[in-house]
């Protein structure tokens, strides 16, 4: 068979962009109430994460990214912060980051930590101080309190809704017993939204960047990224039909992204709290404060903004360096959506010198060896349970999600993998509702099962307590019988495993540097097919329902069995072309 190279070449080499470490990144994602416990609470924590790092530097990552393990009372599983500089003890101690970090680094991963900097959690020094001081405070200042409307105050200051479900603000009880003011919480009551015009919050911030820096981390991953400045005089929102008061990422899941976000427009109206202009001076003073050390310190957003034109702005050489890639991951598992998601991010990011991102699953979305294979609308943040329309297939999801990776792992730039998915994990789906924690699924009354479903603790040991999570069996959501088939000890070494796929797959893009070569499309497969060549490497995803003939070569990897010389439905390989 003879194959057809485009003549334009899609993506620039990264070399011409620069070198470093984090444009070419496999960086695992480690949510660590739910990676590994080692005091048994049923509870991750630290040390559990320090016991388990040579498997992923085994698996061949080159960084590690920690959700939050700050002090926090955990209404919001650790994104309701009330302590930025410490470690909640749920999950250890500061001696007990250092010395991951210390293990990390001996392994040759970097350490990239979470900073939520949208909110903070009302039990909060900084919080608490407010609530205890008048009206028009200092104290107060630092947080979003206005006056109620009507008579008494006695509505909220607008109509805005939180992304949880349920309204946006919360009238406060004065130290006297009277009403007093309302505070502003685009998630949980318990999480109230910082002001960033005051210059007082924005120092705090420098200090804790610098408080982490200087214990030696690599980088920050910045949650809401797209939040924190609200439109001058906070008016009044309504969402388009079919829009949300949603769209923001990590503790912000909404029933939909935002208004306009499906049609990739510039001119779409954007919500007053999301992608205001002013947070971009916000980012191109944190930059300041990582350039000032030394190794390449990486800023991520978490920014669900679109369209990628759009998001790009978050990139620019003088603000962030890298920023999550939400529309690859909401693509659909088609050849033309793919290869043109694929143009438009290289593009789009490459424009400002920026590397572009691939991600397909995260603590906050149905994992995606449950979510390609759903036949029914599921909006993001709605999580998915058993009362849920069009539930996915398993083998079809898993089929898919091994053949989505493979593709992905294939592509120029830097790419995350959220813990399990190297596993070929699903969506919990039968979890019992009284075990479900997530605020989304109070919030709404169950309307939403929320993101549970995605932090089931994972599987180590197929024969142990917790299957290997801990040696006492406790988990704090309940892990599937099915868990002991997906872990890791039954699936190290085992010819055609999800854990072994990924290992080979790292290998090979790392030895072939993938993440710094150049993209260029190969034509004449068929619309269902995405190929393209890499560095020398030949990724060929069909992701139609027809078997098609492949080139001559060699197979290099493949997410299934290949065999008579086609390549069947829902499957990639990895080729060395005949020469």
């Amino acid at each position: 068979m003879t194959i057809a190279s485009e003549s334009a070449v899609v993506s620039p080499t990264a070399s011409a962009l620069g070198t470093e470490w984090w444009r070419s990144a496999v960086i695992y994602q480690i949510y660590p109430r739910s990676f590994a416990d080692l005091t048994g609470d049923g509870v991750g924590d630290l040390p559990g994460i320090t016991a388990r790092l040579d498997s992923l530097a085994a698996l061949g990552v080159d960084a590690i990214w920690l959700s939050p393990f700050y002090t926090s009372p955990q209404k919001d599983a650790g994104y309701d912060v009330a302590d930025y500089c410490d470690v909640d003890p749920l999950f250890g101690t500061l001696a007990d980051f250092d010395a991951l970090q210390n293990r990390a680094h001996e392994l040759g991963l970097r350490v990239i930590v979470d900073i939520v900097p949208n909110h903070t959690s009302d039990a909060h020094r900084w919080f608490q101080e407010a609530i205890a001081t008048p009206a028009g405070s200092a104290e107060r200042a630092r947080y979003m309190f206005r006056d109620g409307k009507g008579a008494s105050g006695d509505l909220p200051p607008n109509n805005w809704e939180s992304v949880f479900g349920g309204p946006a603000w919360t009238r406060l009880t004065e130290p006297d017993g009277t009403p007093g003011q309302w505070y502003l919480h685009l998630f949980d009551s318990s999480q109230p939204d910082l002001d960033w015009e005051n210059p007082w919050v924005r120092e705090q911030f420098r200090d804790i960047l610098r408080f982490w820096l200087d214990r030696g981390v690599d980088g920050f991953r910045v949650d809401v990224a797209h939040g924190m400045i609200k439109q001058a005089g906070l008016p009044d929102y309504t969402p388009t039909p079919g829009g949300s008061m949603g769209g923001s990422g990590s503790a912000a899941e909404g029933v939909s992204l935002e208004p306009g976000i499906s049609d990739h427009s510039e001119d779409q109206p954007t919500a007053p709290f999301w992608a205001q202009d002013g947070v971009h001076e916000i980012y191109r003073d944190w930059h300041t404060v990582l350039a000032a050390y030394d190794g390449d310190r990486v800023l991520c957003a978490e920014a669900w903004v679109e369209p990628l034109s759009k998001l790009a702005r978050w990139v620019r050489p003088d603000e962030m360096h890298q920023a999550f890639n939400f529309s690859y991951l909401e693509t659909p598992w088609t050849g033309p959506a793919l290869r043109r998601i694929i143009d438009d991010s290289i593009s789009a990011f490459a424009s400002v010198g920026a590397p572009s991102t691939w991600v397909l699953s995260n603590h906050d979305v149905v994992r995606h060896a449950s979510r390609l294979a759903l036949t029914a609308e599921n909006p993001q943040g709605a999580g998915i349970g058993p009362n849920s329309a069009g539930l996915p297939d398993p083998d079809l999801g898993l089929h898919r999600a091994r053949a989505a990776s493979a593709l992905m792992l294939g592509l120029p730039g830097s790419a995350y993998v959220y813990q399990g998915e190297e596993l070929g994990l699903p969506e919990v789906i039968h979890l019992p509702d009284a075990a479900r924690q997530d605020p989304t699924w109070f919030r709404t009354n169950g309307e939403r099962y929320g993101r549970d479903g995605c932090r089931v603790p994972i599987p180590w040991e197929a024969d142990a307590p917790a299957f290997g999570f801990n040696a006492t069996g406790e988990s704090w959501l309940p892990q599937p019988e099915e868990w002991a088939g997906y872990a890791r000890d039954a699936q190290l070494g085992v010819e055609g495993s999800t854990l072994e796929l990924y290992t080979a797959l790292l290998a090979l893009r790392r030895e072939s540097d993938l993440g710094m070569g150049t993209l260029e499309w190969i034509t004449g497969l068929g619309e269902s097919v995405v190929a393209f060549t890499n560095a020398g490497i030949t990724v060929i995803a069909n992701t139609g329902q027809v078997p098609v003939e492949l080139p001559l070569g060699t197979v290099l990897a493949s997410s299934g069995p290949v065999i008579g010389g086609s390549l069947p439905a829902d499957t990639t390989v990895w080729l060395k072309l005949a020469e």
